[in-house]
């Protein structure tokens, strides 16, 4: 029993993480105790259900040591930039041997420990599976995956003769009682860190979703005040036509705005919002044009530096603090203030205790930001690279998703003694 405690402290010490831990050593803390992690804000996450049945299709069907990870595009920032850096990462960081899967942002990675599967077994299974079901979706890949791992281990194993006897060390335990209550006990510990651990990230991405949500409310609070403060000189009767028109088209956003928000359950849910907010805020700038009698402004993204601001007039060259210089849309005050040397009217947003430019508020508002400058109206390198080393909510891959799919390169092959990881296809 004393062997036991000791063993339970060691975990205990080894189990006590920073409450930010990167998006790999995550899920592989997970895959110890789960066979499945799927992370909330990949972009390919199947549901709950379908994890469950992933989870029991391994175990019916044999293919088992297997590890399913679904994760960020974000994650092969952490890991090198390539999904075979990223899988071997992840498959280093559980440390068991066994068969990896993984699909990181639109890629789709094989692979296996040395001795599991013959050398590049893995990566032709995953090739195989991706074409049969890539119009299905992610978890008819994933399903198939785990069917052809399982029929594999199935046919070496009647090659072998793997299973008919007893074999080596069947009979006597050795002496090994303790050790197994010491195993056992580990296993409960970590069990339990691990569930613990999986709460708690939860909880902190819960609140900050409600975070990022609250900040998107006042949004579309603010827009339906702009809203209400032009009715009446919509209504006039001499009001201009094509005025009401914008108006009409602002207010269909507005309600547009409202539902999505209404709707929305996690960060990505809030592109939809600030996309709208988007549509409305332009058409509101050219219903108040028009009533002006003047010419409704050029088409632009929004202002930089804050959305609110509407949209923007001209670009101008802006370095964040530690960045490089950037092209960037601002809107006439803005683009005065940083033209003149002085600072921008950022957006400042509280986050734990202190305010902060909305572009390092965290990963939950990278969504909500982005949709303002949607539609290709910014240039890729803006969001892919805007904040360099500045910690912000735009990272690259994520920037890119919709259009960054790399299914097409396999790439992987023999890396020492660890194993070889390849595979996958272009949904």
């Amino acid at each position: 029993m004393r062997i036991l405690l000791i063993a339970i402290a060691v975990v205990l010490v080894a189990a006590s993480p920073a409450l930010a831990q990167d998006t790999v050593e995550h899920a592989a803390d997970t895959l110890r105790l789960d066979p499945v992690y799927v992370d909330s804000d990949a972009q390919r996450a199947i549901s709950d259900g379908e994890a469950d049945d992933l989870r029991a299709q391994i175990s019916d069907q044999n293919a088992g040591p297997l590890f399913i990870a679904i994760l960020p595009a974000s994650a092969l920032d952490e890991t090198g930039g390539s999904p075979e850096d990223a899988l071997r990462e992840l498959a280093d960081q559980v440390g068991e041997p066994g068969v990896y899967a993984a699909v990181i942002g639109d890629s789709f990675r094989a692979g296996a420990t040395q001795g599991v599967l013959p050398t590049g077994e893995a990566g032709r299974l995953a090739r195989q599976a991706f074409d049969a079901k890539r119009d299905e979706g992610t978890a008819a890949v994933l399903s198939d995956f785990v069917r052809r791992v399982g029929k594999a281990r199935g046919d070496a194993g009647s090659e072998t003769g793997v299973g008919e006897s007893g074999g080596a060390g069947g009979g006597s335990d050795g002496g090994g009682g303790k050790g197994w209550l010491v195993i056992a006990g580990i296993a409960v510990v970590a069990g339990l860190f691990g569930l613990f651990r999986r709460r708690r990230r939860r909880r902190e991405e819960e609140m900050q979703f409600e975070q990022a949500r609250g900040v998107a409310r006042d949004d579309v609070i603010s827009l339906g005040e702009e809203i209400r403060a032009l009715d009446l000189d919509v209504d006039m009767p001499d009001a201009d036509a094509e005025a009401k028109r914008h108006y009409g088209v602002a207010v269909d956003h507005y309600q547009l705005a409202e539902q999505a928000l209404e709707g929305a359950r996690r960060p990505d849910d809030l592109r939809g919002v600030s996309e709208r907010l988007e549509e409305g805020r332009f058409e509101m700038e050219a219903a108040r044009a028009r009533l002006e009698g003047r010419a409704v402004p050029e088409r632009r993204p929004p202002c930089f530096f804050d959305p609110r601001h509407g949209p923007s007039v001209e670009d101008v060259e802006w370095a964040p603090p530690g960045g490089q210089p950037r092209s960037v849309p601002a809107c006439a005050a803005d683009a005065v203030r940083v033209k003149d040397g002085e600072d921008p009217a950022v957006r400042q947003l509280a986050v734990n205790g202190r305010e902060v430019p909305y572009w390092q508020a965290g990963p939950a508002y990278g969504p909500f930001a982005g949709g303002f400058f949607a539609g290709g109206l910014v240039p890729g390198l803006f969001l892919g690279s805007m904040l360099d080393g500045d910690g912000g909510m735009f990272g690259g891959d994520e920037a890119a998703a919709p259009d960054a799919g790399d299914f097409g390169d396999f790439g992987g092959g023999d890396f020492g003694g660890g194993g070889d990881f390849g595979g996958g296809g272009d949904f």
